[in-house]
């Protein structure tokens, strides 16, 4: 029997990593995966390398604490890390940001991106379900996944104003430009989730003439 093109093209999309995936396990981090810390932390730095973009780096000490809090996702394929994401709190737990998500390259354009996202985020809203979820980042993958879940484009200045978060960003490269321009602006996106926020509901005429809006 011949085999169609689609057949053919779907067979050759289905790479190793693709079926790999499968037996990746995606939990909540616990004590156990403290052995894990200096792994993550490398691959956060790859990451930025690679990219050519920041993404804040951060100590083997800080990744262990916040695996020993349970504020982290940590996804496991054969004993390896492979991806990773965690939680930070800010101006008294009013704003928590889901931070250094990370997929070791051999996975990526796998799905395990969106789904670690997925999973912090879930993470976040039952540790802090009052808070609002915020996100910075320059990866647009990132940025529609984030989309997809709720969250919404804004400016810094409705992000948190704690400095402490701030001055988690001085280990970006792109440090000096959120400098420069007083914390209002830099090539991250902000983006917000706000477990309050209601979109106003326009009626399909409002939703007709907002087409021909200047």
């Amino acid at each position: 029997m011949q085999v169609s093109l689609s057949a053919k093209l779907f067979q050759l999309s289905t790479n190793f990593p693709v079926l790999k995936k499968m037996s990746v396990s995606i939990i909540v981090a616990d004590s156990s995966h403290a052995v894990y810390a200096e792994k993550i932390c490398e691959l956060i730095y790859v990451s930025a390398q690679e990219r050519g973009t920041g993404i804040a780096r951060r100590t083997p000490e800080y990744i262990t604490q916040k695996i020993a809090d349970g504020k982290a996702v940590i996804a496991i394929d054969e004993g390896e890390v492979v991806g990773f994401s965690y939680i930070e709190s800010w101006s008294h737990s009013r704003f928590v940001a889901n931070s250094g998500l990370i997929v070791a390259h051999s996975y990526r354009n796998t799905g395990l991106a969106r789904k670690i996202k997925a999973r912090i985020f879930k993470l976040s809203r039952k540790l802090y379900p009052k808070s609002k979820i915020f996100s910075i980042t320059t990866g647009l993958a990132v940025m529609k996944i984030n989309y997809e879940l709720g969250f919404r484009p804004v400016t810094f200045s409705e992000l948190t104003d704690d400095p402490d978060f701030w001055k988690g960003c001085e280990g970006c490269r792109n440090y000096d430009i959120l400098q420069r321009n007083n914390h209002k602006m830099c090539l991250c996106t902000g983006l917000l989730y706000d477990p309050d926020y209601k979109p106003l509901k326009r009626s399909p005429l409002g939703k007709f003439m907002s087409l021909f809006s200047l």
